[in-house]
């Protein structure tokens, strides 16, 4: 054997328990070998006999034997073993950078080290690694490529190389661990448990990565979701300015007939009260006249006279017309009075409609039994409860809901198509309570909501819980009008005539809204109505 193999093969036979070249080795029936008194000092204080390395069990201990083979081996080795240290590397290399391990033995600018030593925990140059190739008294010593861990490779009590992983603890040991505390403990190599590791952080990446596609995925339908919304939201925007548009349209142009009709009005008064006022002015003239004659004839001294003037005192019937103005008013915000020409209350359906505007139901204030359809002009009740979002304003026991828009100082009209029993009409102040079962939070049942119920049977009104009944044919269709200044509140049923139901007048104090209470399977639509503008 040459000295070059020996040198290959001098790591084979080192003892794993004492970490030092075998001293009259022995060999085991596993082929495992060790040092004689290594290995019966480790079976004398085990009660089972088993191999130190690889923990195969034996029935009977074996009877141990010195190698003679193995032992001549281990004789040449230690006279003919000459550690040849590693060529020199470029001189552009020899100073450490960053990143490099240095050399710990160089004093001012540090070499880069190319070996570890275990044995000494230390990292030298090539210059000062000679001595481990040349002294004895480092032959034994365990050389690594440079690492700036070391002291983490080594056992903290024992100071040798860390080389087998103890399951039973979850640590790295050293051999000499493996006898004096870890007896009977379940151990593997370095290598075997890195590759069990090495599958459980594989398992553990693919489940990462399989959880980071669900939320790309996620985050992306989310984006879109965003987009979509952004999209539908201008979309949205867009159509109710031009909604809004042409209702400020509409209600110019209302106004200005509406000026135009009172403006007409005034002139035909006008006109009839200038002729009174003329026949007026002859009236005082020729009452002047006959006063002066009357003070005249009071005043002669000549009873003759006095007595024979025959005096006819005519009453004149007073021709003069009347005029009647309705003058209603209401105070504003600001508490000044404002005063409005009231005309007459519609007579006929074509009349009310100019009083009509739309509506659109408030999904913040709907019961999560409502489902609201058809651009929130729709309202059902069912047994499924929608998962609106939690709002101050959302009735969270009666299945009610109201309109967004706020209704005041002025006159307004709708009319409604309901499906099925028990749907109750109503308007309310915003005031009223949304959270509680008790019958204040219903509509008719306090003093700031007034209401019609329908059903098949009959139709009640109730305010303030005061219930009136009514009788009259059932009607899907039910119009309400709303007479803010006048403090009247009208419910009609429409067919082919327009009844009226009931009649509530009032004082309104408070802008009101106009809201719906439902019962199972019951429907209510607010119908779209053209304004007729004369």
């Amino acid at each position: 054997m040459t000295e070059a193999q020996l040198f290959v093969l001098q790591d084979e036979f080192t003892c794993s328990l004492c970490l030092e070249t075998l001293r009259d080795p022995i060999s085991i029936p596993c082929g495992h070998s060790f040092c004689l008194k290594c290995l019966t000092n480790y079976w004398d204080q085990s009660q089972v006999c088993s191999c130190p390395q690889c923990r195969r069990t034996f029935t009977t201990r074996p009877e141990l034997h010195i190698n003679t083979l193995l032992s001549e081996v281990v004789k040449k080795l230690k006279k003919k073993a000459i550690r040849r240290p590693p060529p020199p590397p470029p001189l552009s290399h020899n100073f450490a950078g960053p990143g490099d391990v240095e050399c710990d033995y160089c004093t001012g600018k540090k070499l880069k080290a190319v070996k570890s030593c275990l044995t000494c925990t230390a990292s030298y140059c090539r210059t000062h690694l000679q001595p481990h190739y040349e002294g004895v008294a480092w032959k034994d010593h365990k050389l690594t490529d440079p690492d700036v861990n070391l002291k983490e490779k080594l056992c903290a009590k024992h100071q040798k190389s860390l080389e087998i992983f103890c399951k039973t603890d979850e640590m790295c040991i050293c051999a000499k661990c493996v006898v004096t505390e870890h007896n009977n403990h379940k151990m593997v190599e370095l290598e075997k448990e890195r590759e069990e590791k090495q599958k459980q952080l594989e398992s553990t990446l693919s489940e990462i990565w399989k959880k980071l596609e669900k939320r790309e995925k996620k985050l992306k339908e989310m984006r879109r979701a965003v987009e979509q919304m952004k999209i539908s939201v201008k979309k949205e925007v867009e159509e109710n300015k031009k909604n809004f548009a042409d209702l400020i349209r509409c209600i110019e142009e209302a106004e200005r007939k509406l000026i135009e009709r009172i403006r007409e009005q005034e002139n035909r008064e006008v006109e009839k009260a200038e002729v009174v006022m003329e026949l007026l002015e002859k009236e005082i003239e020729e009452l002047k006249r006959r006063n002066a004659e009357l003070n005249e004839l009071s005043e002669t001294k000549d009873l003759i006279h006095f007595l024979q003037v025959r005096v006819t005192l005519h009453g004149k019937s007073d021709q003069t017309g009347v005029f009647q103005y309705s003058f209603i008013f209401f105070y504003s915000d600001c508490d000044a009075p404002v005063f409005i020409l009231q005309s007459p209350e519609p007579q006929s359906r074509e009349e009310f409609l100019q009083y009509s505007c739309p509506l659109t139901l408030d999904i913040n204030t709907a019961h999560r039994g409502l489902h609201l359809s058809e651009g929130n002009k729709k309202v059902t009740c069912e047994r499924a409860e929608t998962k609106y979002p939690d709002h101050p304003d959302r009735f969270d026991c009666w299945y009610q809901v109201l309109c967004r828009e706020a209704l005041a100082r002025t006159r307004f009209y709708w009319e409604v198509e309901c499906r099925g029993d028990e749907i109750v009409i109503g308007v309310t102040y915003k005031g009223l309570c949304r959270k509680g079962g008790a019958r204040e939070c219903s509509l008719g049942y306090n003093e700031m909501s007034w209401c019609l119920l329908c059903s098949h049977f009959q139709y009640s009104v109730y305010h303030n819980s005061q219930q009136t009944v009514m009788s009259s044919p059932y009607s899907p269709r039910i119009g309400i009008f709303l007479d803010c200044p006048a403090g009247c509140l009208s419910f009609y049923s429409i067919s082919q005539t327009m009844t009226l139901l009931h009649k509530f007048n009032t004082f309104f104090t408070e802008p009101l809204y106009l809201g719906f209470r439902l019962g199972w399977n019951s429907s209510v639509i607010i119908c779209h109505l053209t304004p007729c503008v004369h």
